[in-house]
């Protein structure tokens, strides 16, 4: 009986340290100033807006690395603290268009959509008008029109000016809507003619979005003409206003048009950045925290700084894992491995975090939360609440039932924050449930919880700067959120996954 009381005890020590102090003894490590060292780095102008494969956002890593080293954390993917993910980006390389022999010049009469278009150069002798190529319950512009394999010709917009904007492929009026219905009626290839977009006012970027796998052929070419280029087309010799075309017949009008399209496809290298704290008697089971160091890099000459995106949920995470491993250090450590990962290719369409959930290091179904961090340093302008004691919690009510009551439970306790849940109704349009890194954890039936402070005037623009963090809300924020993974860390079962997944596409 000596022998079963002393294990147990033993037992309890092992377990059970982290009931001896109040975590917010540790907690107390994240200070405002802290998190204004890191951050003054991270979003400092020598990382030049981090952008996904960019100089800037490796030498953000390498930060990144560096702190978690000084921690004493260990590597997160076997010797590395990197988990490296190629990115494919298109690059336009070469471009002409010409109707009748008259060549017309790039931003000031056309530009092309680079990932609707082949690579290649194209002839035709006529083009197909079809007005505003809107196909509905109401219209169909392509009524007696013969558009198989052909140059079709419309306007952008619609003829009803109330018509909605919604750029949602399924809307028929959006420019999506239009190239699926030229899809649908064969088209090989779409020209829409602008109003008012030429010519540019900044220059068209020649290199396309990034994805992790090479972009497919495109089912169509399509690219964005002005009305002299329309003109030509239309056989006229100078020049005609959209309003005068909305006049014209619908059907062929014969023209020699040249359109060349010459693309490249170069393969870049992003990485996650990933640090872990080994857990105790439950080290097999693990808490994620979570935040995407990428930005948007330098547009036309100016650093996106990106502070509040994502650079304050970025020392976010740097400033929790400091916490935790203090807590080890004086044997109170997780009884869950706690990772620390700052994803890259958020901007890009959630690219690190998509990777990360289909190429796991640690496994999902043994993965109990994913708190992510995204943007915590500033205040949402539109806030009714108390703007200076608020957060923005969203999808604590999606996968698991035990989120909401432990995140109560932590903010009644030590902070009384405002825990502003607006944005889990599901007919939140801001879709703000569906435009983070958590999503990819979701999505595999991770329950998560996604902070957030809402957006503002700077939200991606280069005057997203440090200056404008409100660095003491920002503490108390971060604060709750190591308090909420100490008790999830610290619980006997993982947390339960008993809400069903209903994760509509992106």
């Amino acid at each position: 009986m000596r022998i079963i009381l002393l294990s147990a005890l033993l037992l309890s020590a092992s377990m059970g340290m982290a009931q001896k102090t109040d975590p917010a003894t540790y907690a107390s490590t994240i200070t405002a100033s802290d998190l204004k060292k890191h951050l003054t780095i991270i979003a400092g102008p020598e990382m030049e807006g981090r952008n996904a494969a960019s100089e800037g956002e490796r030498k953000a890593a390498a930060y990144l690395e560096s702190q978690y080293k000084r921690l004493g954390l260990k590597p997160g993917n076997g010797n590395s603290y990197l988990q490296n993910f190629p990115l494919f980006q298109d690059e336009l390389v070469e471009k002409k268009l010409s109707v009748n022999g008259r060549v017309f010049e790039w931003d000031k009469d056309y530009s092309i959509a680079m990932q609707m278009v082949s690579s290649g150069s194209f002839n035709y002798n006529e083009v197909i008008f079809a007005g505003y190529g809107i196909v509905d319950s109401v219209n169909n512009d392509y009524a007696n029109l013969n558009v198989t394999g052909k140059m079709v010709l419309i306007l952008e917009g619609a003829p009803n000016s109330t018509t909605p904007a919604n750029p949602r492929a399924t809307n028929p009026y959006s420019t999506l809507g239009k190239v699926n219905a030229a899809i649908s009626k064969g088209a090989a290839g779409v020209l829409i003619v602008s109003k008012s977009g030429f010519p540019r006012r900044n220059p068209t970027n020649t290199r396309g979005g990034m994805s992790l796998t090479k972009a497919a052929v495109p089912k169509i070419n399509v690219a964005s003409v002005s009305e002299e280029v329309a003109s030509a087309l239309l056989g006229r010799t100078s020049k005609i206003n959209v309003e005068e075309m909305k006049g014209l017949n619908k059907g062929s009008y014969k023209s020699e048009l040249a359109f060349t399209a010459i693309k490249k496809t170069n393969e870049l290298q992003s990485a996650n950045v990933i640090a872990v704290l080994p857990g105790t008697d439950k080290a097999d089971e693990y808490v994620f925290i979570t935040s995407h160091y990428d930005h948007e890099g330098i547009i036309n000459g100016e650093i996106y700084y990106g502070a509040d995106d994502d650079g304050s949920g970025t020392v976010s995470v740097v400033e929790i894992a400091e916490a935790f491993v203090n807590a080890k250090k004086k044997g109170e450590g997780p009884r869950r491995t706690i990772v620390f990962m700052n994803v890259s290719g958020e901007e890009k369409g959630l690219l690190g975090s998509r990777y990360y959930s289909e190429h796991p290091i640690y496994p999902l179904d043994k993965t109990t939360v994913d708190l992510n961090i995204d943007m915590v340093g500033r205040i949402d302008p539109t806030y009714k609440g108390d703007s200076m004691n608020y957060v923005y919690v969203i999808g604590d009510d999606k996968l698991s039932s035990d989120l909401t009551p432990i995140t109560n439970d932590v903010n009644q306790k030590y902070f009384k924050m405002e825990l502003d849940r607006r944005f889990n109704d599901p007919n939140d349009t801001n879709r703000f449930y569906y435009r983070s890194d958590h999503y990819n954890f979701a999505a595999k039936g991770v329950p998560i919880i996604f902070y957030f402070n809402g957006t503002h005037r700077d939200y991606h623009r280069p005057t997203d700067t440090v200056d404008k963090i409100n660095f003491d809300l920002m503490e108390k924020r971060v604060r709750l959120i190591y308090h909420t993974a100490w008790v999830i860390a610290q619980k006997d079962t993982m947390l339960k996954r008993d809400i069903p997944l209903n994760m509509p596409p992106r």
